[in-house]
């Protein structure tokens, strides 16, 4: 039941995705919450995002048409890139980036992928602070060195993602031509 709460929950845009992700860490532990999580919000996302591609896509293209055609370029070339950027470095909110990639020629496939492995480090980071709330024997105890530590990962994990962020294009993961609609 978590699993389709979490999936209905990412896919309608609904907030919450950070009280789902520690709960599912509380739950079901750190192995098996990142697991269900990271696949539940994969999921999810790429309901949204198909949603936006076969309810706003026509729309957008019939008003923005050279405009999105530019942006369809850049996806064909980097596309791939961009999204793992912006899913390992929380600039925007990912409900925003489900629903404007979904406007893009990327395909379902890459997006789902893509997605999967941007967002598997921030997913461990959450899980991991939900275990660590789990064992709170007392009010007292979020004092302890493993739930500071959690919270400290949350804290820091998008300065840290964020000057990283250039290692896969360094190795050519990203390159042109990867996952675009015919």
């Amino acid at each position: 039941m978590y699993f389709i709460i979490y999936v209905v929950a990412t896919a309608l845009s609904l907030p919450g995705a950070a009280l789902l992700t520690l709960a599912g860490g509380a739950i079901f532990g750190l192995l098996w919450g990142t697991v269900i999580v990271s696949f539940a919000s994969t999921l999810g996302a790429t309901l949204a995002f198909l949603m936006s591609r076969f309810l706003l896509r026509d729309w957008v293209s019939q008003r923005f048409g050279q405009r999105l055609d530019a942006i369809d370029e850049g996806v064909k070339r980097e596309g791939a890139f961009y999204l793992f950027t912006l899913r390992l470095v929380p600039v925007f909110p990912f409900f925003l980036i489900n629903l404007l990639f979904g406007l893009t020629a990327m395909n379902a496939r890459t997006f789902f992928w893509v997605s999967q492995i941007g967002m598997l480090a921030g997913t461990l980071v959450y899980v991991n602070a939900g275990t660590q709330l789990a064992r709170l024997d007392s009010l007292s105890g979020i004092l302890s060195p493993a739930l500071l530590g959690s919270f400290a990962l949350l804290g820091v994990f998008p300065l840290i993602a964020r000057k990283f962020y250039s290692f896969p294009e360094s190795f050519g993961v990203f390159s042109s031509g990867f996952g675009v609609l015919p």
